[in-house]
């Protein structure tokens, strides 16, 4: 049988695929216990509780400390880093955990848009959303955090470097309909592939969160990428009061791999604040109506999460035509029905989140002069227990 440190010594050779360090060093090995029979049972501390390479470290430790002589099986579990532990353990990577104190703190509402898969219309929702907010009187930002597939400078008709403030901030664009802009588009070559890894993704987007003068917002809308990976797992980290928006297509398939957004966000403890259906049905020039992706999917979706479904936005091509112009349809055309739908959605956004109400407060200034006339009247009888006063 193994003593601990043999056992301890072949986890080194565990490394984590992102951090690039062993478990061992990165104090992820919470426990090694051994039983009967040569079985050995090692407990490794995650970051998050759906982290993605959980899979990876199960199949490397059982490698590696099967291997041994002596080590008839090995069992893995897990368990999750505590705040603490994972504060210390993001000081000494040089990566504090959350943002530092100040970092959007003049954002009201920070809100994710999401979805499990692409090609659903997440992208055109965050910029028509943002727009429609914005028309009603929200001041609103969009940052585009789907750093592979970027396309919202093109919808929001902004397409420059941003400058850099005196204070080294970066200065968001702002559009024709007054949102701010932040993409990875803005400082790359324009149509350029995004090629870069987790760590690097981890890094922009939290310069996009910290680095960039977003100033006085009522909502900053977030354009995740599709699935649950990387930028997603970021994000939770970063903005644990953060709230997802997820958005799907009317068909089963699409609501079923919509629903792993919403599993996500249970598991890094991310309140989803409803569902917006797009594409629910195409109204044809002679008053047809037809259900091309099918009907209902977005409602099941919504009941099945206990949530909303803050809206359902009909298939439009005048949608598609003012993206691809760099235009927004819920200011171009506002009364189109699809630009309606949309901003009811933004309303339905407007009534789920909170607002801070005003503190009544004692009058200031001189106390009030007597009254001239002296108060006058009837008394009247006061009736009380047992009887007639």
């Amino acid at each position: 049988m193994p003593t601990s440190e043999q056992v301890t010594e072949a986890l080194r050779a565990v490394i984590d695929p992102e951090l690039r360090q062993s478990i061992v060093d990165l104090g992820m090995v919470r426990a090694i216990e051994f039983g009967d029979a040569g079985r050995v049972e090692i407990v490794v501390s995650l970051t998050t509780a759906g982290c993605p390479i959980r899979n990876h470290f199960e199949q490397a430790v059982a490698e590696a400390v099967g291997g041994l002589d002596g080590v008839s099986s090995v069992g893995v579990s897990f368990d999750v880093l505590s705040a603490d532990e994972k504060a210390r353990l993001q000081e000494r990577l040089g990566r504090p955990s959350g943002l530092p104190e100040g970092a959007l703190a003049q954002v009201k509402n920070v809100i994710c848009v999401a979805s499990g898969k692409g090609g659903v219309g997440k992208s055109t929702m965050t910029a028509n959303l943002a727009a429609a907010l914005t028309a009603q009187g929200y001041p609103t930002g969009a940052c585009d955090c789907d750093v592979y597939g970027y396309s919202i400078p093109r919808m929001l008709g902004v397409n420059r470097r941003p400058e850099v403030s005196a204070e080294r901030k970066i200065m968001p664009l702002v559009n024709p309909t007054g949102i701010k802009v932040m993409s990875i588009g803005f400082f790359v070559e324009e149509n350029a592939a995004v090629v870069w890894r987790g760590p690097m993704l981890h890094k922009a987007i939290r310069q996009f969160l910290e680095d960039v003068e977003w100033g006085e917002l009522d909502y900053l809308l977030l354009d995740l990428p599709p699935g649950t990976g990387d930028v997603s797992m970021t994000l939770a980290q970063l903005l644990p009061q953060g709230k997802l928006l997820i958005v799907t297509t009317p068909q089963p398939a699409a609501q079923s791999v919509a629903k792993r957004a919403a599993d996500m966000a249970a598991k890094v403890e991310i309140e989803v604040m409803g569902v917006i259906e797009n594409m629910s049905g195409f109204t044809a020039p002679d008053g047809q109506r037809f259900a091309i992706f099918g009907e209902g999917g977005g409602q099941e979706l919504a009941d099945e999460l206990d949530v909303p479904l803050l809206g359902t936005i009909p298939l439009a091509e005048n949608l598609r035509v003012c993206a691809d112009n760099g235009i927004t349809l819920s200011t171009d055309n506002p009364n189109a029905p699809a630009a309606q739908a949309i901003h009811a959605a933004a309303r339905g956004i407007i009534a789920s989140t909170p607002t801070a109400l005003p503190l009544m407060s004692a009058p200031t200034g001189p106390p009030l002069p007597p009254l001239d006339v002296p108060i006058s009247g009837t008394a009247l009888p006061v009736v009380q227990a047992g009887g007639r006063a």
